[in-house]
């Protein structure tokens, strides 16, 4: 097994790693959670049930009750990340005369970072309380399907306002509830949506600089060497143009921390874009996270038991007001004296 091969597996294994732990994201009803609850029926039969039951408590307080873990984890990824760019690629680049702006990029980006991050997991997401639950029934309309009138919360015994939910991590209701965020110790919900969406572009685009940068490093250092126009003998004696399995190998013989961390970054980097893609979405539609995986059950699915066969039911967004609007509603939340204007 070669040395790119090698590379390409460990590319891989951060990958699913970081997409397991993206997808998480605290939802009992997401895919590793559902994964999860597969295998553990399966090594039920051969786990002792002391280990079982400790495994589940473990489990139960990381996803589902509030903890630092992933706040922790998340600072010290950062920390690790931006602590080689400094020690190694920014003393490097210097020395090779970058431009000053494009090594402080990084920095920028992490300092505003940083402060979307800071607001998104201090502030009030828009919880629904017995004084306030009157007042923001009339903010939205119910549709119908997703959203029914008169529910009440049996745990906050409040009447549950349209595109709201409780959320069993925080133990609380919260208006237009979008989802619990495992990385921010916080739900996102009205009142701080519109700083997660910057929190999401801003990580996205710190991790595409360090990336960007790095790269731009390697990329000198093989042009200053020319060994990328060279050749290179085997254990035989033979001389082989320069491969590219070669030159990643090269790289990492001469910068290995570099060269992982640049490995880790881009892939962090295309799953943030990802995400970053699929919140932009739901932001431009007018749509929150919960009702996005909601509304999947009744597109052209076929009629409820309870529900008549001839009307079926049939998600619509109602909430959708145009592009601009949507993406406005975002950073400035309606009221209920606003939506009496319209």
């Amino acid at each position: 097994m070669d040395f790119l091969t090698l590379f390409l597996i460990y590319l891989g294994s951060v990958l699913a790693v970081t997409a397991l732990l993206c997808l998480c994201s605290g939802r009992r009803d997401s895919f590793l959670a559902r994964s999860a609850n597969r295998a553990s029926q399966v090594l039920s039969l051969v786990i002792p049930t002391q280990l079982q039951r400790v495994t589940h408590q473990a489990l139960h307080r990381l996803f589902h009750t509030r903890s630092c873990l992933f706040v922790v984890l998340h600072i010290a990824l950062q920390a690790a990340v931006f602590g080689e760019y400094t020690w190694e690629v920014f003393v490097y680049c210097w020395e090779l005369q970058f431009h000053l702006l494009l090594l402080l990029l990084p920095y920028l980006l992490l300092a505003g970072n940083l402060g979307c991050f800071l607001l998104c997991s201090r502030a009030n997401p828009g919880t629904v309380t017995k004084s306030n639950a009157a007042s923001l029934v009339k903010v939205y309309a119910y549709d119908g399907v997703l959203f029914q009138r008169g529910l009440v919360c049996p745990t906050c015994t409040v009447e549950k306002p349209a595109r709201s939910k409780h959320c069993s991590v925080c133990r609380t209701c919260v208006h237009r509830f979008d989802h619990h965020c495992v990385w921010v110790n916080n739900c996102i919900g009205a009142s701080n949506a519109g700083v997660f969406l910057l929190y999401l572009l801003s990580l996205t685009a710190t991790a595409g600089a360090v990336a960007a940068v790095t790269a731009a490093f390697l990329v000198q250092v093989l042009l200053l060497s020319n060994i990328m126009h060279g050749t290179y003998l085997d254990a035989q004696g033979q001389e082989h143009p320069v491969e590219i399995a070669f030159l990643v190998q090269h790289l990492f013989l001469t910068f290995p921390r570099i060269v992982f961390m640049l490995g880790f970054v881009i892939l962090l980097t295309l799953v943030l874009g990802g995400y970053c893609s699929f919140s932009l979405y739901l932001a431009l539609t007018n749509q929150t996270t919960n009702e996005w995986c909601k509304s999947r059950r009744f597109g052209g699915s076929p009629p409820l038991p309870s529900q008549p066969h001839d009307r079926p039911l049939v998600y619509k967004n109602i909430y959708s007001k145009g592009i601009w609007r949507n993406l406005k509603e975002i950073f400035n939340p309606p009221t209920v004296l606003e939506r009496k204007k319209k």
